[in-house]
């Protein structure tokens, strides 16, 4: 009888012990959950899933573009071809006018791309700087340009482009792109963010209005220039419905009008994934080469440009 006592208090010890246990235990998973939860592991989970997501139609195109026309029919998402064949690429420049989209297509998105970079720089820096009567009423109607859907423009575009006589014809694909609200609205607040002081020095030694533009402020503004640049080149280059009012011969037709026409199976019969997937894989080159080069000056803050 005096040995129960003693089993009774060990068993206790034994109970506490547990519950000690179990309690460390618990504040250990809380602790590994609530600092899972802060090391931003989820985000990153989320951002791979997402990135994932986001390449795979990229990845599934280029692994077509190197299919034969029964293995992308047969499996259109697989990335490793049966038979890897560079047929499609040599169809495109071979058998078709892709070259002549090609030419078009650079002709004019080089032309626009340094046309739209003086003019909206131009405009931006008198909407900035100058001065002048109706400042604000030509601001306003720039941002009234800018909420205007342009699928509402093109008949009355096509109308002005036949009255200028420039149907049909690389002024009439190049002239009506040459400034971009979104760039003067871009270059305008860049302009602004630059001290006056700057300009100061050179007033005092009489120079125009142009010289300060050209020879001071402009070379500042190379961020902005870049990010206009790059918006330049990637909209006139995947430019469409512009090209569809205002040409109409096939020796003028810009690469997103000849693979837009591909769709209709304009080569041969079939699906034509491959031929249609390697065109679209080359249109996609220029623009994600230019992106990845300047993607990390695309509106950097402008270094100091006033020494204290």
């Amino acid at each position: 009888m005096r040995r129960l006592p003693k089993i009774a208090q060990k068993g206790e010890s034994d109970m506490s012990k547990s519950k000690v246990s179990n309690t460390v235990r618990g504040d250990n998973s809380a602790s590994w959950l609530k600092r899972f939860f802060h090391s931003g592991i989820i985000l990153y989970i989320i951002l791979i899933v997402l990135a994932v997501i986001y390449i795979m139609p990229f990845v599934t195109q280029i692994a077509t573009s190197f299919k034969t026309d029964a293995d992308a029919t047969a499996n259109p998402v697989s990335l490793v071809p049966e038979i890897w064949t560079t047929a499609a690429y040599k169809k495109l420049f071979l058998n078709s006018d892709f070259p002549v989209w090609f030419k078009n297509s650079f002709i004019v998105t080089i032309v626009v791309t340094l046309g739209r970079v003086f003019f909206d720089s131009l405009a931006g820096y008198a909407l900035a700087r100058i001065d002048f009567r109706g400042r604000n009423v030509v601001f306003s109607l720039l941002l009234a340009v800018m909420s205007v859907p342009m699928v509402v423009l093109l008949i009355p575009k096509f109308l002005i482009i036949k009255s200028l006589g420039i149907y049909d014809s690389y002024a009439g694909m190049i002239l009506p792109l040459l400034i971009d609200a979104a760039g003067v609205f871009i270059m305008k607040n860049f302009f602004e963010s630059i001290p006056r002081s700057v300009e100061e020095q050179a007033m005092i030694d009489r120079a125009g209005t142009f010289r300060i533009f050209w020879s001071i402020v402009l070379p500042m503004a190379r961020p902005a220039i870049v990010t206009i640049s790059i918006l330049s080149f990637q909209g006139s280059w995947n430019e469409l419905s512009h090209f569809i009012v205002s040409t109409q011969s096939s020796a003028l037709t810009t690469l997103t009008k000849g693979v837009a026409s591909l769709a209709s199976g304009q080569l041969s019969q079939g699906n034509q994934y491959p031929v249609k997937l390697a065109a679209a894989v080359i249109m996609t080159i220029p623009v994600a080469v230019l992106f990845f080069i300047f993607q990390k000056q695309i509106m950097n803050s402008s270094e100091g440009s006033v020494k204290e």
